[in-house]
C-alpha cells in the first residue's frame, strides 16, 4: 500500500530544506541569474545539509537511507527556492546515486565514502549530446572494448559544474546498449569546453565535454561486466526532474496567488474575478496531480517495482504542468509578469528547459 504520510525523518528533512530554500536560495536567485553564477559559498552551505550523505547507507560511509521518495521531497523544496541552485547541488547526487543504485560492491566501497566528507565533492554526470533528435538509448558517444579496458569517444553537452569536476559519469553506447563509465577529470583525452549559454538556469555552469580516445580500465564500467539497467537509472532521473519541476511550479503558483490577493483594481482584489480565480484553481489542481504521480513513481522505485511507464508519465506531465503554471502566473501578473523586477519571467524561462534536462538530477 502506498502511503502519502512522510516519516518523521522525511518531515525533518523537508523542514530543514524549506528553511534553507526560503532563507538562502530565495535571497540570491535573482542576482545569481543576472550575474550568471552562484555565490561562492552556496554549494558548501548546501553540502553541509547532507543532501547526498543522508541518502548513503552507513556501510558506505553515509548516515541515512537511499530513498527516491525522500529525494523527491527534498528536490521539490530546493527547486522552490531556486532551480539553478538545486541542479548544482544535485550534480554530485547524479553521480553518487547512480553508483549506489547500479555499481558493483567494489565501486560503492571505493567511491561513496567521499560523499559524506565535509567538503563539497564535485562529481557530475554526462548524458546529453549536442544533436537534434537526441535519444538517450541511442547514444553517439561510444565505448569500445580494447584489451583490458575501454576507449571512449564522443561529445557531451549540458554537463553541470564540468570545469571543476573531479569525477565524471559518462554515458556511452557499448554494442548499441547505453552503459556508464567512471572517468576521473584528469584522464587524458577528456577536455571541457567553454561554458554553454542557456535561456534559463543562467546561474548554473554547464559545458560541453569532449572525449577523444579516452582510455579507462575495465572496472570503470558501472556495474562491472554486467553493466547497468539503464531504463531504471533513467527512471530515477525522470522522477528527480519531475520533482524539481513541481517545486518551480509551486513557487510560481504561490507567488501568483499572493499577487492576486493583494493587487487591487477598481476597488477589489483581482483574485476575486472569476477568470483569475479559475486560473489559480486549475494551476493548483495540476500541481497536486503531478506531485502524486511523482510520489507514486518514487514509491515504486523504493519498492523495486516496475517503474518505466510511471516515471515517463510523471515526467511528461510535470513538464507540461510547470510550463502551464509559470505561463499562467505571468498572465496573472499582467505587465508586471514581463518585467525582470518580478521573478515570474525567470521561472518561465527555467520551466521551458525541463524537456531538455535529461540526466541532470537523480533520486
Amino acid at each position: 500500500m502506498i502511503s502519502f504520510s512522510p516519516s518523521e525523518e522525511q518531515a525533518l528533512i523537508v523542514d530543514t530544506l524549506k528553511r534553507f530554500a526560503k532563507d538562502r536560495l530565495r535571497s540570491i536567485f535573482r542576482e545569481a541569474d543576472e550575474n550568471g553564477e552562484l555565490p561562492a559559498d552556496l554549494l558548501n552551505k548546501g553540502w553541509e545539509l547532507g543532501l547526498v550523505g543522508s541518502s548513503i547507507p552507513e556501510q558506505y560511509g553515509g548516515f541515512g537511507e537511499f530513498s527516491a521518495v525522500t529525494g523527491a521531497l527534498a528536490l521539490e523544496e530546493l527547486a522552490w527556492g531556486d532551480l539553478a541552485s538545486a541542479l548544482a547541488l544535485s550534480a554530485p547526487a547524479s553521480f553518487a546515486f547512480a553508483v549506489l543504485a547500479a555499481g558493483t560492491e567494489a565501486q560503492r566501497e571505493a567511491l561513496l565514502p567521499q560523499f559524506s566528507e565535509e567538503r563539497f565533492i564535485n562529481a557530475t554526470s554526462a548524458l546529453i549530446e549536442p544533436r537534434l533528435q537526441f535519444n538517450p538509448r541511442k547514444l553517439q558517444t561510444t565505448a569500445t572494448r580494447d584489451g583490458d579496458g575501454y576507449v571512449l569517444n564522443g561529445v557531451k553537452s549540458y554537463v553541470p559544474l564540468a570545469s571543476s569536476a573531479e569525477h565524471f559519469l559518462i554515458y556511452a553506447a557499448e554494442d548499441g546498449q547505453t552503459q556508464a563509465f567512471i572517468v576521473p577529470a584528469k584522464t587524458a583525452g577528456l577536455s571541457v569546453g567553454e561554458r554553454e549559454k542557456l535561456m534559463g538556469v543562467r546561474a548554473l555552469e554547464v559545458a560541453r565535454v569532449t572525449l577523444d580516445n579516452v582510455n579507462v580500465a575495465a572496472d570503470a564500467k558501472l556495474g562491472g561486466d554486467a553493466g547497468i539497467d539503464f531504463s531504471r537509472l533513467y527512471a530515477r532521473s525522470q522522477v528527480a526532474l519531475s520533482a524539481l519541476a513541481i517545486g518551480v511550479a509551486r513557487g510560481a503558483y504561490e507567488y501568483a496567488l499572493d499577487y492576486a490577493r493583494n493587487r487591487q483594481t477598481f476597488g477589489e482584489a483581482i483574485g476575486q474575478r472569476q477568470s483569475i480565480a479559475f486560473m489559480l484553481a486549475e494551476m493548483l489542481v495540476e500541481i497536486d496531480g503531478a506531485r502524486l504521480m511523482v510520489w507514486e513513481a518514487a514509491w515504486k522505485l523504493d519498492n523495486n517495482q516496475e517503474v518505466t511507464r510511471d516515471a515517463l508519465m510523471a515526467k511528461h506531465n510535470a513538464d507540461k504542468t510547470v510550463l502551464m503554471v509559470c505561463d499562467r502566473a505571468l498572465q496573472i501578473l499582467g505587465g508586471h509578469g514581463y518585467i525582470r523586477e518580478f521573478p515570474v519571467e525567470l521561472w518561465l524561462r527555467n520551466a521551458r528547459g525541463f524537456t531538455t534536462f535529461d540526466g541532470l538530477a537523480m533520486v
